[in-house]
């Protein structure tokens, strides 16, 4: 492995867990050089929603690549976009009520909030923005400025600005009504607050810690917006494609975002995509005012389509979804109820699941005690004290056994000792 170290930047950080060379990837596993296969709750930080290379979307991928369809065409128009578009629109967007335009922002999630928070100012004419405690929204400085990670924000290495963070749900343990010192700020013309075009949110917070929204904050949080008039950006970057169990994380709390960001999963392969998803109204962006040179990979929409196709046709994921992850909190509950003494915190919403630990030493030892038995999880949160677990929605009853079962031993070794 001497090329990494003597080549590869120091700012790697997954591969220091995982110290081993990988080559291989099906379904939930990934297989490293000499053939050791590896359990997957990893599933690339929740971009390979369907697994790694998932035969029927790689078929279709096949299948195009080897037709000479067009790889690279920025914006122009395509016939993978037309069939993605025509697709996600009839199975996504109509079905759900949903009557947004498509904006196709670049290759990554961060792309994908910057387009929303530009279009958010542009619309309003206001430069502040509301985002949440422990939140994450992506690297690039926009993105960074309503980030909450202060090592994250401390890379940036120039101020991050226009950005007031308010409590998150649960953030004060219900010491505080939802919302009472936000709507004191927007109510009180002496609080200095500047008048917000926008409040940014996510429905469950991935690298925040696994925190799981209630849905009557996101109600109330939504009703906010439309009393003040500010614009809701939804962040659905990790939480979207399914992963808490409908397409959109935030569908179960009866709410339509202005705007939305989908990213990770949303090409269903690991192939960089992004949208940002607009109410019509809001559409007022000039041609060619935010562009990207690789908005319009064709080989995402290609696999993007066959994904839509072949996991949404029907409700059959959703339910598999969310009985998983109901399986993975009622062993998560137990692991909870057999170490009283350690404090711990079951966390999370359908496959997005994690168990927070009075340190991050203690989490990350779980985790490394995790990948000697052959699973790969990450810690989340602001001292990395959340065990997380991101799965294929994909995985098999006894793929999810086992690694629960790796989970149960990887604790019990950590916190026996």
């Amino acid at each position: 492995m001497s090329i990494f170290e003597e080549l590869e930047s120091e700012v790697r950080s997954y591969s220091r867990g995982w110290p081993v060379v990988f080559d291989r990837a099906q379904g939930s596993h990934l297989y490293d050089e000499s053939g050791k296969p590896y359990l997957d709750f990893f599933a690339g930080a929740g971009a390979l929603n369907y697994g790694h290379n998932n035969p029927q979307l790689k078929q279709a991928l096949v299948d195009y690549i080897q037709r000479d369809g067009v790889t690279h065409a920025l914006d122009m128009f395509t016939v993978a976009k037309r069939d993605f578009l025509q697709t996600f629109r009839d199975k996504i967007l109509d079905p759900r009520g949903l009557g947004y335009k498509v904006v196709f922002p670049g290759p990554g999630g961060a792309n994908a909030v910057e387009a929303a928070l530009k279009l958010a100012r542009k619309v309003t004419g206001r430069e502040s923005v509301i985002n949440f405690t422990n939140a994450f929204h992506g690297m690039t400085l926009g993105a960074l400025s309503v980030t909450g990670n202060s090592m994250k924000r401390g890379g940036a290495g120039v101020p991050l600005v226009h950005a007031t963070p308010m409590p998150y749900d649960k953030y004060f343990d219900g010491a505080m009504p939802d919302f009472l010192y936000f709507e004191k700020l927007l109510e009180d013309s002496g609080s200095g607050l500047n008048e917000p075009a926008a409040v940014i949110v996510e429905g469950v917070q991935g690298e925040g810690g696994i925190n799981a929204a209630r849905l009557e904050w996101l109600k109330g949080l939504d009703d906010l917006c439309k009393r003040h008039n500010i614009l809701l950006i939804l962040d659905d970057v990790q939480m979207g494609c399914g992963r808490t169990g409908p397409f959109f994380s935030f569908e179960d709390a009866g709410i339509t975002p202005d705007i939305v960001c989908l990213s990770k999963s949303i090409s269903g392969y690991g192939i960089p995509m992004a949208l940002t998803l607009i109410k019509p109204e809001l559409d007022v962006w000039e041609p060619g005012e935010h562009n990207g040179t690789f908005r319009g990979i064709s080989p995402a929409f290609v696999t993007a389509k066959e994904a839509i196709d072949v996991y949404w046709s029907d409700d059959a994921l959703e339910k598999s979804t969310k009985a998983k992850g109901e399986r993975i909190a009622a062993a998560f509950s137990g692991i909870v109820e057999a170490y009283p003494e350690a404090e711990l915190l079951a966390k999370g919403r359908g496959l997005a699941r994690g168990i927070e630990f009075r340190s991050g030493d203690l989490a990350g030892r779980v985790c490394a005690e995790a990948f000697a038995r052959g699973l790969l999880m990450e810690t989340s949160g602001p001292d990395g004290e959340v065990m997380k677990l991101l799965p294929p929605l994909t995985l098999t009853d006894d793929e999810l056994t086992q690694g629960l079962s790796i989970i149960d031993e990887s604790v019990k070794a950590v916190l026996k000792k």
